[in-house]
């Protein structure tokens, strides 16, 4: 069985597809761009700004399913530009817990609304 998990302190998808899902024990967080829930806008700003507001949108979205960054075991991260990857990596350490999830981060030709970063994330729910 599948669940839909949103969160008002999260933004809200803009297509096809759920914010999160949970399935089993398994949370499965859709990737988050640097979106201010509350106003739907972009969050303008440097690869720390946007990573920043990331994190706060996973966090948001591992809250509503009842967990934390502790239960994370996998993320995903895009960059417009590995360039970013030092100061984009400092943001994130501040909000994974140890031990860190397992991670691949890439770098893309162009992410949605020409953001510079896209985090996705696994959680274990039990």
């Amino acid at each position: 069985m599948r669940q839909v998990i949103s969160a008002p302190d999260a933004p809200k998808a803009m297509g096809a597809y759920s914010p999160a899902i949970k399935a089993g024990n398994l949370l499965f967080v859709s990737g988050q761009i640097p979106i201010d829930p509350a106003s739907g806008a972009l969050v303008d700003g440097d690869i720390t700004v946007q990573t920043e507001q990331v994190m706060r949108n996973l966090g948001a979205l591992l809250r509503a399913a009842g967990v934390g960054f502790d239960h994370v075991v996998r993320t995903t991260v895009f960059l417009a530009d590995m360039g970013d990857f030092a100061a984009m990596n400092e943001v994130y350490s501040r909000h994974i817990v140890a031990p860190a999830p397992a991670r691949a981060t890439v770098q893309v030709a162009r992410l949605p609304r020409d953001v510079k970063i896209e985090v996705d994330a696994i959680a274990v729910l039990s």
